[in-house]
């Protein structure tokens, strides 16, 4: 077997030789493009995406190139290319998403919430503060990109389209430089500590020729700490200074530039207080906390990184199977529904793909969380981004990369963490004003201590502004909800939106839907009764033909009994789907039904008197008829999942009234719901009477959580204030749920539902910590009663341990709900 390497061709953004190795792909003008490097792939992504393509085709030469550590503004404000007869203008909204570096704190994504607010044409701006992504909705006619990028570069922060590995680069960067910074403080501190230390354990005072030496020699030692470790919030105060927008880095700013100032003029004098061991310990402590709270947000968006970061940029498609088994390297981009690909061992698939044939182990733990190897024959799908960890496999294209099961959760991923819960937004609200207050109590209390003790007025005021920590108000839920959206999506539950864990930490009714969901959602054909004329192969080929292509459980088991018999489908014209009822058709002149008794009695009249029962004990049974009769009787099992019953136990411990709600027939359901354990049963109700259901409930004051499966139940599951989408493949990009469970367990609601508890508990001691910590160590400095130095351990540790009990949540292990149900036939009606 030979494998052909594609053309080399020149970076089709500025024209230079593209480097040997797998090349960066973009999609350009319906080609995928290879670029030279991630700069030149930023800037022609930013001006695909702001739909300006043509430039490419009309310009005379190649562009510049781009470097990625120069990426700057300026340079992205190629994509403001004016519209009109050959630059087709963009007269709706559009969504930008870029990533930004400079983040300092979560006070960041306050402020550059706010900033871009107030910009005209912007629509919606959310600042993702664990991966660092920023989603801006805009009019392009009345925001161009430039005008974003421009504002975010005033405000101190550097953005750049959305790229995974230039921002892993960049996040790596930042850390190592904030390490620096760190460091340097940490021996500022240590060296200073060490003149500092014998002035306050001497009980018979220093010489005056030495205590001058020991204040100059603190002096230069502080140096570095203030005018490189302190950079971070020089900057960010100033930042937020110019966008009138004064953040949390302006009271420790002037809190360090204050205490500095007093020192050195102190030294020069050479009498008077000095605080060089506060400002240079102030520095160390908070910078340690904030790289702290930066480690937190890279292990949070770690998960999501290592999806980007599996995206194969290649495949082996082999172009003329079944005549040939020769493989060509492609860009995974082309490949097409079809496509006929190989996966060697190791090998991640590079789209959802059929196996061909024989057998394959997949590893699924990056999609699904579980890490037991997966078992594929012939015939079954193989979801892009799974890992082959056998033999080389020939798999079938199902659908391209950029629509694969990998490509759609990461795009669900990219959603988690935007939207803000409402104790977020409040500790939001409440840091903003602080900071103002803060500022305010600061210059009150010098003034204050002019007329008590002018000598004490000026290291009180620095007391002040150093103690208070609104870092740790703004840090106190996001630090904890990154930490718990990081962990489930570790165990298989993508986190779509922010108000999951608290709402769902809030739900006293927990509604499960049947097929899919409490039951394994596979049922089988168990038993058919002939009630005319046709014998099984007749009507076997009937209920084929108007099933074909159906995504029903119970269509799907039906065309698998027909194609393991090998019955060949019948013409079949005008068919129709009624929902909640079954389908329609016409078959040789006739009109044919099959679903619900009630629905096929419509057509076909009452039902043959003494027709026996079903031989399986509770089985649903699907009914076939036309307009002369009834035609035969399908009776269909499914079994209940091995977890459901512990699911729903676990939901019941909780105080959570739990609610089995389907369009299935009363007696199905009342046997599923008996085996499951749930509380009330609702059968019988169509997609709106479920919709009317959980509004009822809502009016009633219930805050509802729903488990469905995403497909036949998006109203309900739009309409819940928490939801759960059970399934994998294509049918997560058109998940209506706020969270998507990625395995096949349903256990993995319950242990959401017990980690929400947790982050919220945890979130609740943070602020709760915050602002005692606040109240009593503010009025403390404003007294008189600490010291610079104290002040700043005090902020630091607070800030410490409020990310510190945030991270508890990544490490804690699932407790399990209880025992795994035994597997238990359950039985599936008409739908």
């Amino acid at each position: 077997m030979s494998i052909a390497k594609a053309e080399r061709q020149p970076c089709f953004h500025c024209g230079q030789p593209v480097p040997a190795g797998e090349p960066l792909q973009l999609l350009i003008g319906g080609a995928p493009r290879e670029l030279c490097c991630v700069g030149c792939r930023s800037v022609a992504q930013l001006i695909v995406d702001s739909g300006c393509e043509d430039f490419y085709l009309r310009r005379s030469a190649p562009s510049a190139r781009v470097d990625p550590e120069q990426l700057l503004p300026d340079e992205l404000a190629l994509a403001d290319l004016p519209a009109g007869p050959d630059f087709p203008g963009d007269s709706g909204a559009a969504d930008l998403l870029l990533s930004v570096d400079g983040l300092r704190c979560s006070a960041c994504v306050w402020l550059i919430e706010r900033y871009l607010a107030r910009l005209p044409g912007v629509l919606a701006a959310e600042m993702n503060v664990a991966t660092g992504r920023l989603r801006v909705r805009r009019d392009p006619a009345l925001c161009p990109v430039s005008a974003v990028l421009r504002g975010l570069r005033a405000l101190g922060y550097t953005a750049y389209p959305f790229d995974p590995l230039r921002q892993g680069e960049q996040a790596r960067r930042a850390a190592r430089r904030l390490f620096r910074q760190m460091f340097v403080a940490g021996m500022s501190m240590m060296q200073v500590m060490m003149y500092a230390v014998p002035a306050y354990l001497s009980s018979d005072g220093i010489d005056p020729e030495m205590m001058a030496l020991m204040r100059w020699a603190s002096l230069f030692l502080t140096i570095p700490a203030v005018f490189y470790s302190a950079l971070p919030f020089f900057a960010g105060a100033w930042a937020g200074l110019r966008a009138r927008r004064p953040g949390m880095d302006l009271p420790v700013a002037i809190g360090i530039a204050a205490a500095f100032a007093a020192s050195t003029v102190a030294t020069f004098r050479g009498t008077g207080e000095i605080w060089f061991d506060s400002v240079s310990m102030f520095i160390f402590l908070l910078l340690a906390s904030r790289y702290l709270e930066a480690a937190a947000r890279r292990r949070s968006a770690g998960a999501l990184e290592r999806m980007h970061q599996t995206f194969p940029a290649s495949a082996l498609l082999l172009a003329a199977y079944p005549h040939s088994r020769e493989a060509t390297l492609v860009p995974a981009a082309r490949l097409k529904p079809g496509d006929v690909i190989l996966a060697r061992p190791g090998d991640t698939i590079a789209a959802d793909a059929e196996l061909i044939e024989g057998e394959a182990a997949l590893d699924l733990s990056l999609l699904s969380g579980e890490s037991r190897p997966q078992r594929l024959q012939a015939g079954q799908e193989a979801p892009g981004g799974a890992v082959n960890l056998n033999h080389p496999l020939l798999l079938r294209v199902v659908r391209a990369t950029r629509e694969s099961t990998l490509a759609a959760i990461t795009r669900l991923a990219e959603q988690a963490g935007a939207g803000k819960p409402a104790l977020a937004q409040w500790a939001d609200v409440v840091a903003a004003r602080f900071v103002l207050m803060l500022l305010a109590l600061a210059a009150a209390t010098f003034l204050a201590w002019q007329l008590i003790d002018p000598a004490q007025a000026w290291p009180t005021a620095i007391a002040v502004l150093v103690v208070s920590c609104p870092c740790a108000l703004s840090l106190a839920t996001p630090s904890a909800l990154a930490a718990a959206a990081d962990r489930l999506l570790r165990e298989g539950t993508l986190v779509v939106r922010g108000n999951v864990l608290e709402t769902l930490s809030r739900a006293d009714v927990a509604v499960f839907d049947k097929t899919g969901t409490l039951t394994q959602g596979r049922p089988r054909l168990v038993q058919s009764q002939r009630l005319g004329l046709l014998d099984d192969a007749q009507v076997l080929a009937i209920v084929a033909a108007m099933e074909r292509g159906s995504l029903h459980p119970l269509a799907k088991a039906l065309n698998e009994e027909a194609e393991r018999r090998g019955i060949a489908v019948v013409p079949c014209g005008n068919v129709q789907s009624f929902a909640g009822a079954g389908m329609q058709g016409e078959i040789g002149g006739r009109r044919h039904r099959i679903g619900a008794q009630a629905f096929v009695a419509e057509l076909s009249g009452s039902l043959p008197p003494g027709l026996p029962g079903s031989a399986v004990p509770g089985a649903g049974s699907v009914y076939l008829g036309d307009e002369h009769g009834w035609l035969a009787r399908f009776d269909l099992a499914d079994s209940l999942r091995p977890d459901a019953a512990a699911t729903v136990a676990a939901f019941r411990a909780r105080g959570v009234r739990t609610v089995l709600l389907s369009g299935d027939q009363a007696d199905v359901c009342a046997a599923v719901g008996a085996q499951a354990g749930v509380d009330q049963v609702v059968a019988q109700c169509s997609p709106q009477r479920k919709l009317e259901y959980v509004q009822a409930l809502q009016q009633g004051g219930a805050v509802v959580a729903i488990v469905g499966d995403g497909i036949n139940d998006a109203a309900m599951l739009r309409a819940a204030d928490v939801s759960f989408a059970m399934g994998r493949g294509a049918a997560l990009a058109q998940a209506s749920a706020d969270a998507v469970v990625m395995s096949d367990r349903l256990q993995a609601v319950a242990d959401c539902a017990q980690t929400a508890a947790r982050a919220m508990r945890v979130v609740r001691q943070n602020l709760a910590w915050a602002t005692a910590y606040n109240l009593l160590a503010i009025p403390a400095a404003a007294f008189g009663w600490l010291d610079p130095w104290m002040s700043a351990v005090g902020m630091s540790l607070s800030s410490l341990l409020v990310v510190g009990n945030a991270l508890r949540l990544s490490r804690a292990r699932r407790q399990p709900a209880g025992p795994a149900a035994a597997a238990l036939p359950a039985w599936e009606g008409a739908r």
